[in-house]
This record gives C-alpha cells, structure tokens and sequence, in this order.
C-alpha cells in the first residue's frame, strides 16, 4: 500500500464502538502492531438504557469520547464505528446495534469538533477500520484487491485496493452494507421470514449474522422437533452452553443438525461473496473476520465455501475450485484489529489535512 509521511511520534487516541463496548487505546505510527492505555466500557445503547432516547445516547457517546482524548497539542483521534455512515463527512446515518431501526442522519464529526475544538477527529466505519488493519499485514502482502466481511450481530463488508489505498464509495459515502441487502433462506425445504436488526424483514443479516443464527435455530426447532432433540446442539443448549459454544461443539462432533442449520444460514452471504466474485473477478481475497466467523472457525468458511463451490460463479467452482478455494481465508484474532485501523485511517485523514494546509 502507498506509504503515509506523518509525524512518527504523534500519539492517536482510538476507539471502536460496537455494540457491546467502546473500547479505547492510544497508538503510534512507530510501534503500530501494540496498542497502549487500552480499556473498554459498555456502549451508551437502546438496550443498555431502555428509557433514553436516541438523541440523549448521542449526546452521551459524544461526551465519553470528547472525555477520552487527553489535552495535548496537536491531539489526533481515530474512531471505528459499527454504523453506516458517510465516509466523506463522518455523518452517521444508521446502527441498528446501538439505535434499533432510528436511521435520522447524526453529524457526529460536527457533534465531536463542537466538544472538543482542538481535537482533528477522523471517523470510519468498523469493517473499514478492520480492513485497513488486515490490508496492511503480511496475509495480504501479495494480493492486489481485498474484501473483508465482518460476520457478528451485524454483516457487511468493503474492498480495497491495495495498489492505491482506496475503499471506493457511492453517492452517500458508502460501500459493502451487504447484511441489509433483500435475501432469502428455507428450512425443512420451506422458506423462512425473519426480521432485521434494522426493522426490515428478509435481509442478509436476518439469517446469517449471530441473531439471524439464533432465529434460525429456533425455526428449526419448530420445524424439526424430533430431530431437534436428538441433536448434539440441543444437548449443548440444554446443559447451559451458550448458542455459538453449543453450535460450536455440535459442528465439532460432526452434528447433522448442526451442520443444515449453518448451510441454511450462511446461504444469503455466500450468494452475495458468489455474485461479487462473478462480477470482479480481480478480487484476489476474501476475508472473513467478526465474532460468528471466528467463533465458529473454518466451520462457517467450509459452509460458505461449499455453496460457493456448487452455485457459482458459473463453471469455475467446477473447473478450477482452487481459484475460490484459495480466496476465501479467515482472518487471524490479530489480523483485523478496529482500534489498529483506527490509528491507520486517523494517520491517513492527519497526512491529508497537513498536505491541504501546506498547498493554501
């Protein structure tokens, strides 16, 4: 990727906001592998706090943050935000995670600048952030374009391409909301309807994420009773086992349950990674990072993969597998790192102000 001049000892202060935490830490172009003051606390959320409104939980996030970032001159701060937002502005348009289905746009760069005035605040989307990190590794030192999907409560995706630096975006600075494009799933050879975190139903997200997971376990119960109940996942839940550590140690055992309610589930985001494959065939890896696909490990790429393999991209799954085989990797724990990207996406927008202040 092309290299970024910038001061090497300017420390950035980097947060990811998920919606479970907002984790901290501070970093340095120098040492860009370690993260330093690292800390977490939970995210200001609709489920945290059920009788606040939207507009009180930003006005909060936006507190925490300005908070967080110490007086310093020149002070820089990096932010990977799981919401969909408008890269050029740091407008955020929607996040189901930590809002539900509220989608009224949010300047949060004007709300944060507006706090914190001596603060240069860079703000980008999650995937993106994790992207940067992955694209900067040593697993992507030999391949040209990258996509990266991030598969936990929520899924998305964005590609990059690495000879230049740039994520490509459309006319309201976004790219890769794959979990909310329109889809469709079957259990039991019958379709299922299931809603999105969003409050839309039928989305990519409402059968492969981790809740779209669950909900679909729950119609196989329904639909499958008998062997509902003779299936090790079911075993799993009733001893306690959490969903993923259930579905996990069932997968493990080689569990026929198990198994068809991973490859009903992860089919809409196979059928998306199959059609951006046909499309761009120059995409020469596709990354799979976020809870679900970690958690459940080569099992989720295995059942990707194979749908991949049998429904397209038409005769290359037949003729030459190895071409998708090779391409569709997951990423390691320490690969896509949002806080790291953070740091990355804040270093580029700082090399960028400072060459926009020396041309006037």
């Amino acid at each position: 990727m092309p290299t970024i001049e910038a001061p090497p000892d300017r420390p950035v202060t980097v947060f990811d906001i998920g919606g479970t935490y907002v984790r901290r830490g501070r970093w340095r172009p120098r040492d860009p592998d370690r993260l330093h003051e690292y800390s977490k606390r939970p995210s200001p959320t609709l489920r945290l706090h059920p009788g606040s409104t939207v507009g009180e939980l930003r006005v909060r996030l936006v507190r925490d943050l300005c908070e967080a970032v110490p007086i310093e001159p020149d002070a820089v701060a990096g932010i990977s935000f799981g919401a969909a937002l408008d890269h050029r502005t740091g407008t955020v348009y929607a996040s189901a995670p930590m809002w539900g289905p509220h989608d009224d746009a949010f300047d949060l760069r004007g709300a944060l600048s507006q706090g914190r005035p001596d603060v240069q605040w860079h703000i980008v989307n999650d995937v993106t952030a994790a992207l940067l990190h992955y694209a900067s590794t040593d697993a992507c030192r030999d391949r040209r374009k990258v996509l990266l999907t991030t598969v936990s409560t929520g899924i998305a995706c964005r590609t990059i391409d690495r000879s230049t630096g740039e994520i490509p975006v459309d006319g309201c600075g976004l790219q890769g909301e794959i979990g909310h494009l329109p889809s469709r799933a079957a259990i039991e050879g019958k379709a299922v309807d299931l809603p999105c975190d969003c409050g839309a139903p039928d989305h990519v997200a409402s059968f492969s994420s981790g809740p779209g997971l669950q909900r679909m376990a729950e119609v196989t119960r329904e639909r499958n009773p008998e062997g509902w109940k003779r299936s090790a996942l079911s075993a799993g839940l009733d001893r306690g086992d959490g969903f993923e550590s259930a579905l996990r140690r069932a997968l493990d055992s080689g569990d026929a349950v198990a198994g068809a309610l991973l490859a009903a589930a992860a089919r809409p985001l196979a059928e998306v990674l199959t059609a951006a494959l046909c499309l761009d065939p120059t995409i020469d890896r596709v990354a799979l990072t976020g809870g679900v696909a970690t958690g459940l490990g080569d099992h989720y790429r295995r059942s990707l993969v194979d749908r991949i393999l049998n429904a397209g991209p038409y005769l290359t799954g037949k003729r030459a597998p190895e071409w998708i085989e090779e391409r569709v990797v997951l990423c390691r724990a320490d690969e896509a790192n949002g806080l790291i990207g953070a740091g990355l996406a804040a270093l580029s927008g700082a090399a960028r102000v400072s060459a926009e202040e020396r041309s006037t």
